[in-house]
């Protein structure tokens, strides 16, 4: 992109190349969200079969009334 900027060349040596260490990181989120986000095979998992959410898993919004909370 700036291959022949002295401007650039000069910013990359005193801070070191940014745009490039962005990008490493940005593919390492990358690859480790992949691996967050495929489905768990554990060795007693039957293909096919459905996860049953836990009590309290997913989110629930309450409204909280204005005055000092319940303990």
């Amino acid at each position: 992109m700036f291959q022949d900027s002295p401007i650039y060349d000069r910013l990359v040596a005193e801070r070191g190349d940014v745009p490039e260490q962005v990008r490493r990181d940005a593919e390492r989120v990358s690859r480790e969200l992949e691996v967050v986000m495929r489905p768990l095979h554990s060795p007693g998992h039957l293909p096919g079969a459905e996860r049953q959410p836990s009590p309290g898993a997913g989110w629930q919004r309450t409204a909280l009334l204005p005055g000092p909370r319940p303990h």
